[in-house]
C-alpha cells in the first residue's frame, strides 16, 4: 500500500540533473510541469517514453510515476506547479525556454499562464512503447496474448518492459486503470461499483485495493472530497 513516504515532492524552480544520472521510477503526490532549458533526458511514464530536449515541456499529473535517464550533457530544468484543470497536452514544445525560465524566477504563476504549445513531442515507438499504449487503452487481452502479438515469450516481454519502464506490464496496467478510476471519481458522480466495471476491475473491492495501492487512500476518501459526490453512502 502506498504511504506518504512513497511520494516524491517536486523541486519547484531550477533543477540540475547530472550527466548519465539514472533516476529510478518514482511517484508524485502533486501534479507539476517540467520545462527543459538545457541538455536532455529520457522519461518513461504512463504516456510513453520521450526523449526530451531544450524547449520541451512535459506535464505530470497527480499520482503520475516515471523514471528518468539523463543524457551525456546533463539537463537543466524549471519545474512549475500544475494548477487543477489546466488544459495542457501531456508534452509539447515552446519557442523560448530561456525566457520562460527568467519569468519563472520572478513570477511562477505568470510563467505557467504564458505556456503556449508551439509543437509536439513524439513518443518512442519500440515494442515496449507499443505495449505501454496497449496497456493504456483498455486492451483487455491477457499479457500472454500481447506477448504473442509482439513475437516474444511472456518472460522476455515482462523483463524488457520492466527495463524500459521500471515496472511490470501487469502492474502498469493496474495503475493505468486506477488512474482512470480516479479521474471518474473526481470528474463524475458515477457510483463506485459502476466505475469499477467501466475501468475493467472485477468488482468494487478490486477497485478499492488498486486505488489504495496507488494513492494510499480509499475510493470512499476521494469520493467524499469530490465536488461531484452523490451524497449517498458508498462502500470503501
Amino acid at each position: 500500500m502506498a504511504s506518504d513516504r512513497d511520494f516524491h515532492s517536486p523541486h519547484y524552480g531550477r533543477e540540475r540533473l547530472d550527466a548519465y544520472a539514472r533516476i529510478p521510477r518514482h511517484r508524485h503526490w502533486d501534479g507539476y510541469i517540467t520545462v527543459v532549458v538545457r541538455g536532455g533526458y529520457q522519461e518513461a511514464g504512463f504516456d510513453g517514453r520521450r526523449n526530451l530536449t531544450e524547449g520541451d515541456v512535459v506535464v505530470h499529473r497527480r499520482f503520475d510515476a516515471h523514471l528518468d535517464h539523463v543524457g551525456p550533457g546533463g539537463a537543466e530544468l524549471v519545474n512549475l506547479p500544475l494548477p487543477p484543470g489546466l488544459p495542457l497536452p501531456a508534452a509539447f514544445r515552446i519557442e523560448d525556454p530561456d525566457e520562460l525560465a527568467r519569468l519563472a524566477h520572478s513570477d511562477p504563476v505568470e510563467a505557467v499562464r504564458s505556456l503556449c504549445p508551439a509543437g509536439t513531442v513524439a513518443s518512442q515507438a519500440d515494442w515496449p512503447d507499443t505495449l505501454a499504449l496497449s496497456l493504456s487503452t483498455s486492451d483487455g487481452r491477457r499479457l500472454g496474448s500481447l506477448a504473442n502479438s509482439i513475437g516474444l515469450a511472456a518472460e522476455t516481454l515482462s523483463r524488457g518492459f520492466r527495463a524500459a519502464y521500471g515496472i511490470t506490464p501487469a502492474r502498469f496496467r493496474a495503475e493505468v486503470r486506477a488512474r482512470q478510476a480516479m479521474d471518474m471519481i473526481f470528474q463524475t458522480n458515477a457510483g463506485l461499483a459502476s466505475i469499477a466495471n467501466d475501468c475493467g476491475f472485477s468488482d468494487q473491492p478490486h477497485l478499492t485495493r488498486a486505488i489504495v495501492d496507488l494513492t494510499g487512500r480509499t475510493p470512499g476518501h476521494w469520493r467524499r472530497s469530490n465536488p461531484f459526490k452523490t451524497g449517498r453512502s458508498e462502500r470503501d
